[in-house]
């Protein structure tokens, strides 16, 4: 009995003691709660808690990263090239060096979390790769690729075969290699060696401005059959290894092949099905397409993996079924680029880094075989491309460049090889051997095509091709006469610079040169007509849009389908508009061009010479910057003078009266609307005028009710110049002598000659026809009484040509302190005698750009040498004029609203012209 109740007693207590134990044990499990302030120490990796770790090696790797890229950036290297340099530094070549600090930052137990986040960024980047290839330009040029890519693939295979073979000797019983034969490994080999980098080759092609070339077209196709069929024969070498025997390697390889099937014919199929449904194509994908496409990545990610082929051949495959109609994939491209492009993919490719070692590379032996490799990579590539090139019928230069093009490695490279180091194919050494290879190779590309093929080549090439020059460079004179027909119009082909918030502006000064011809007079008893009769040549109006090409990959896709994608701009669309109700005979045409902001210049005189035309029109920013969008649509008004402070966009129109002098006449709008925001936005006092300043032009102010004050009290505020609407337009230029200001007269006649509603006041400066100066001024002069004696006769009563003295002369009651430029504004509405029920006339001020040297700068203030013009700029000086910094002035400080047209004229006589884009002389063309 006693027994029997110990034993009860025991089993009781041990029953009420276990809760009270387990909790107890459970409160010393508890992680602590403090962090640091209870000793945490957050570079040690805990498995419970691996983010702290993690955000400290992702911070050291971005960081290095956009700091090495800062200057690699400048000479126009892809961002590969720092993320694995700075991945190298991190690992044991560098800084792994340092006592403690890989055991630190990089520790092995920690690097399982590193090494997941950048395999999930390596997926998604594939996929992105996938959504760059648009199979239907592979398709509409399948001859070229087909002719360039298979020997560009066969050479280097080859002879990336004969480098593998001494490579499996030396190095393939080195630890970490799997027991694989020959046959795979110089499979590997080959593919290393023959694939091309395309999303590098793309950032090249548009850096460079080629994509559109000869060259960049058959580099774009042949890079795509390239690609194509290095990942086919990359998923064949790592299911080859994969397979435990030879069966299983084809299972492998039959399931892949009818999954892609499955992939193109039925999944296609129904996801087009639902973007058309939701109507994505149009208006974009929405969050919950983005999140359906981000499903098919993943599956299809997790099919190929699970089937013994990398996960990212499934990411890949999903991007090339993704449509490209109405720019889905570049949208789709959009919305995940960054966060993959700045977070995922440097921590790929820093793990690249990280698992090489460049002290493994420490005999001569080795390091032959690091040159081999390179020359076997480099060379081989350019052969095949070359020859391929060659036998399509290039020249021998643009094959080369081509050649040198095709063997860009980049990311991709790298890509590879980190699949066959994770397969077991390469060592850690032979691993590191190719990593040289891809960045000496990758880095060595843009160089080499900027000598091989820089712009000044390609101008030759292009008139050598026209017939206009022998390959020496000497003109070739055409019996059957030039192109250019002689003209009464000194601008009949107009390249206008589109800007969404210049387009007003554009289509105001379009208006002008499409209104109604007048018609001549004849007698009642003339007589009926002989002869042919009188021929107008066609206006030709061609809108050139620029995009800021940036690092995103989708920039680069809307270069490569730019046609798409101007066919649906709807500025382009706009600028079709300035044809309807013309006077005359009017072509327009539209383009879009992708480049970076420090191209914008090149991209217009460049255009400007295929296109041959006579006058670029380039509206003034209304943003303050050189970008089209304002910081915030229901801003109040800006507080930088859009017009003295916006030194970037002068500068830009700098750049392209430069870059133009030898190419085309430029014209420099500056809408009356910019000089009201100038005004209003400018801190000087304004004392010619006590009123308070007019609210601004195409500019909302947000009121406290929500509604937009313009829409209620000031309705045409936000307008389009009609000229219905408007009584007339006055032109007045301002004449004093020079080469510039000739060609302004020359285009308010034909602008006068072009419409009934227009009049023209050519006032002329002191001295501007002054007996003294040189020959040069004497033949200016001449021609401008030519010019004035003929304009007289035709266009009587509408175009007035006064001097000075006599233009003062007639205004009464002038001060003596008043300047010509406040006279000719002021008098500009009185004045007219155009009549009409509109809303008063239309003033614009056209001013030549050259400096003033024989008009007396006295009558213009702020026009002498190092004065600033009522506290412009001296770059805005620079840009313009000094001449259309004064009228700029007076226009922003007078009652009367008006709008100025700088132009320079085209440079005459031969000359070595600079070419365009650089500071290189070029052959004599024209």
């Amino acid at each position: 009995m006693a027994t029997t109740t110990v034993v009860l007693t025991s089993i009781l207590t041990t029953t009420l003691t276990a809760p009270a134990a387990t909790a107890t044990a459970n409160t010393t499990k508890v992680a602590s709660q403090g962090g640091i302030f209870e000793g945490l120490n957050p570079v040690i990796y805990q498995a419970t808690n691996p983010l702290m770790l993690f955000i400290i090696q992702a911070s050291i790797v971005i960081a290095l990263t956009r700091l090495l890229h800062w200057p690699l950036k400048k000479i126009n290297e892809p961002p590969v090239i720092a993320e694995v340099i700075a991945g190298i530094l991190l690992g044991p070549s560098v800084f792994g060096r340092i006592p403690g600090f890989s055991a630190a930052i990089f520790p092995p137990l920690g690097m399982a979390p590193f090494r997941l986040a950048a395999n999930i960024g390596l997926m998604l980047y594939l996929f992105l790769v996938g959504l760059e290839i648009d199979m239907r330009y592979l398709l509409s040029n399948w001859r070229v690729a087909a002719s360039v890519a298979v020997l560009d693939m066969t050479i280097p295979f080859g002879l990336g075969v004969a480098v593998a073979w001494g490579l499996y000797r030396d190095f393939a019983d080195e630890p970490g290699i799997a027991p694989i034969s020959f046959g795979v490994f110089a499979l590997f080999v080959g593919v290393a060696t023959a694939i091309t980098a395309f999303p590098v080759l793309c950032r090249i092609l548009t850096s460079l401005k080629l994509l559109n070339t000869t060259v960049g077209v058959i580099v774009l196709t042949s890079g795509i059959a390239n690609d194509v069929v290095g990942w086919v024969l990359l998923a064949l070498c790592v299911t080859l290894v994969n397979a435990g025997a030879g069966i299983t390697a084809l299972y492998i390889l039959l399931v892949a092949v009818a999954y892609s099937l499955f992939l193109a014919y039925a999944v296609r199929p129904a996801f087009l099905w639902v973007l058309r449904r939701t109507r994505s194509l149009e208006n974009g994908p929405s969050q919950g397409i983005v999140a359906l496409t981000i499903f098919l990545v993943l599956a299809s990610a997790f099919f190929t993996d699970i089937i013994g082929v990398h996960a990212i051949f499934g990411a890949f495959m999903i991007g090339l079924i993704c449509p490209h109609e109405g720019g889905f994939a570049i949208k789709v491209t959009e919305k995940i680029e960054d966060l993959v492009a700045t977070l995922f993919l440097p921590l790929f490719f820093a793990l690249s880094g990280i698992n090489t070692n460049i002290g493994l590379l420490n005999t001569g032996k080795i390091w032959g075989y690091v040159f081999a490799i390179i020359f076997v990579s480099f060379f081989s590539k350019l052969a095949g491309g070359t020859i391929g090139a060659r036998a399509n019928g290039l020249v021998w230069r643009e094959s080369f460049t081509i050649g040198t093009l095709m063997s860009c490695k980049g990311l991709v490279e790298l890509i590879v090889l980190n699949i066959g180091l994770q397969a077991r194919i390469l060592s850690t050494r032979t691993f590191t051997m190719f990593v040289v290879m891809a960045l000496v190779t990758t880095f060595a590309t843009t160089p080499l095509v900027s000598w091989l093929y820089p712009p000044s080549y390609q101008r030759k090439l292009e008139l050598w091709k026209q017939g206009k020059i022998d390959w020496d460079g000497n003109p070739i004179m055409s019996s059957e006469g030039s192109d250019d027909e002689p003209q009464s119009d000194v601008a009949t082909r107009l390249l206008v610079y589109l800007r969404a918030d210049g387009l007003s502006s554009v289509l105001s000064v379009i208006s002008h040169f499409t209104g109604r011809r007048q018609p001549e007079k004849r007698e009642p008893d003339s007589g009926p007509v002989t002869g042919a009769p009188e021929r107008v040549q066609p206006l030709r109006v061609h809108g050139y849009r620029i995009v800021e090409l940036t690092d995103r990959n989708s920039s680069v896709m809307a270069v490569s389908e730019i046609e798409e994608y101007a066919a649906h701009d709807p500025i382009v669309k706009a600028l079709g508009t300035c044809a309807n109700n013309a006077g005359r005979d009017v072509i327009v045409s539209g383009q879009i061009a992708v480049v970076p902001e420090n191209g914008y210049a090149d991209a217009l005189a460049t255009e400007a010479t295929k296109a041959k035309s006579d006058l670029i029109i380039v509206p003034w920013s209304e943003t303050g910057t050189v970008s089209e969008l304002s910081g915030s649509i229901l801003s109040t008004r800006s507080k930088v003078d859009v017009l003295a402070g916006n030194q970037a966009f002068a500068n830009l129109a700098l750049q392209v009266f430069e870059k133009a002098r030898h190419v085309s006449a430029v014209g420099v709008f500056v809408d009356e609307s910019v000089l009201r925001i100038a005004a209003t936005s400018s801190n000087e006092p304004d004392d010619k005028s006590s009123q308070p300043p007019t609210r601004l032009a195409r500019q909302l102010t947000k009121d406290a009710c929500g509604v937009s004050i313009s829409d209620v009290y000031n309705p045409p505020t936000i307008r389009l110049y009609s000229a219905e609407k408007k009584a007339g337009h006055l032109i007045r230029v301002l004449y004093t002598g020079t080469q510039d200001d000739l060609y302004a007269v020359r285009l308010a006649l034909q602008l006068a000659s072009q419409s009934e509603d227009v009049e023209v006041l050519v006032v002329e400066t002191a001295n501007s026809h002054s007996s003294s100066g040189s020959s040069d001024e004497h033949v200016l002069f001449d021609e401008f009484v030519k010019i004035k004696t003929a304009a007289n006769a035709k266009h009587s009563g509408r175009v007035t040509f006064m001097d000075e003295k006599h233009f003062i002369d007639s205004v009464p009651d002038v001060s003596s302190q008043t300047t010509i430029l406040e006279i000719m504004l002021t008098t500009a509405a009185t004045s007219s005698s155009l009549k009409g029920a509109g809303s008063g006339p239309s003033i614009t001020v056209m001013v030549g750009r050259s400096v003033i040297g024989t008009g007396r700068p006295s009558t213009i203030p702020g026009s002498e040498e190092g004065e600033s013009s009522s506290g412009y700029a001296v770059d805005l000086k620079q840009a313009l004029g000094r001449a259309a910094a004064a009228v700029a002035t007076e226009i922003k400080h007078g009652k009367i609203g008006a709008s100025l047209l700088v132009l320079q004229d085209k440079a005459k006589g031969k000359g070595k012209a600079p070419v365009v884009g650089t500071g290189k002389a070029e052959l004599e063309a024209e």
